[in-house]
């Protein structure tokens, strides 16, 4: 988890009421959204392998952050814990891709596309070239994420992220689909798929995904058992 102090509403990764299952928490001090989406994650390496070590010697069975820009770290942190990780929503959009049809592709909406580096698309997997939009130019989601603001204006963040899905779909005549890159945008992802009528994936879906494999669920088998 970055160290912030924005609303975790209902949706966010971070208010354990989304999830269906138990999920442990652990902050990482001073990875701040600023720090972390604005500056490149720079110097905070071992803080995230530290804490997804004590995360590790608790129990958990998969580790996740809540940032999309920490895909920078997929491979370090794998290496590290011995479970499986999964560090962005972007990791999808390879995946995604193979599931539209031909002419079709995925699109990604971020929270920051001016700090969004081809190094964070090449550590997630993500195509060359795949169009990128965000919120960037909306009045509230954006400023208030990043300043870790302790007030958010609900209404006025779900309409910064619809107006900027509507703008990547009106840019890029070929999307099939809307990859969220922003863990923070889930309680948007039904008002973007009603406004843009295009499936959208989130981190919700990928970590739900993840844990489905890491507890799957039992059945009883005897025939006739209902």
């Amino acid at each position: 988890m970055l160290d912030a102090r924005f609303p975790r509403i209902p949706g966010d990764m971070g208010n354990a009421t989304t999830w269906p299952f138990p999920v442990h928490y652990k902050i990482v001090r001073s990875a701040t959204p600023d720090r972390v989406v604005l500056k490149g994650a720079e110097g905070l390496l071992e803080a995230f392998i530290a804490a997804a070590r004590e995360l590790v010697a608790d129990g958990v069975d998969g580790v996740t952050t809540n940032c999309g820009f920490l895909s920078l770290f997929q491979e370090e942190l794998a290496l590290a814990v011995g479970v499986p990780v999964a560090t962005s929503s972007l990791m999808q959009v390879d995946m995604v891709n193979r599931l539209l049809p031909k002419g079709k592709r995925a699109g990604i909406l971020t929270i920051s596309a001016s700090t969004l580096t081809p190094l964070h698309l090449e550590k997630a997997g993500v195509p060359p070239g795949t169009p990128v939009g965000s919120t960037e130019g909306g009045r509230e989601f954006t400023r208030a994420i990043l300043g870790n603001e302790l007030e958010l204006d609900v209404d006025a963040a779900r309409q910064d992220n619809v107006d900027a899905a509507l703008a990547l779909v009106r840019d890029n005549t070929d999307l099939g689909a809307i990859v969220l890159e922003c863990t923070n945008m889930v309680p948007y992802a039904a008002d973007i798929r009603a406004a843009t009528s295009l499936p959208v994936f989130t981190i919700e879906n990928f970590i739900s995904w993840f844990h489905g494999a890491l507890q799957p669920r039992r059945y009883d088998g005897r025939a006739g058992n209902r």
